[in-house]
C-alpha cells in the first residue's frame, strides 16, 4: 500500500495558533501517521460530509481522504468544542 501525502488547507495555520505547543506536537504526530493508515482505529467518517474525524486529547482533526489521488487534506484542527461550528 502507498504512504498518503499529506496537504494542510490554509486556515488550518490559523486554528494552530491558539493551541499550546505541546499539543501541536502530538496533532502534528498524529497526522503524520495518517500517511500510512489514514482510516486508523478510532477515526469516524462525520455524516453528511466527506470528511473524518481523529481524537487528539481535547482537539479534533477534520481531514479528507482522496483515494484516486493517495492524498489527505487536513480542512480544520480545533478545541472538541468548538470544531464541528464552521467545518462546511
Amino acid at each position: 500500500m502507498a504512504s498518503y501525502s499529506i496537504e494542510f488547507k490554509r486556515s488550518v495555520v490559523k486554528d494552530l495558533r491558539g493551541i499550546p505547543s505541546k499539543d501541536i506536537q502530538r496533532i502534528l504526530q498524529r497526522i503524520d501517521s495518517l500517511a500510512d493508515d489514514p482510516r486508523p482505529p478510532g477515526c469516524e467518517k462525520l455524516s453528511g460530509l466527506e470528511r473524518y474525524r481523529l481524537r487528539q486529547g481535547n482537539y479534533r482533526i477534520l481531514y479528507e481522504i482522496l483515494d484516486e489521488r493517495v492524498l489527505i487534506v487536513v480542512v480544520k484542527i480545533g478545541h472538541r468544542r468548538s470544531v464541528y461550528q464552521t467545518s462546511k
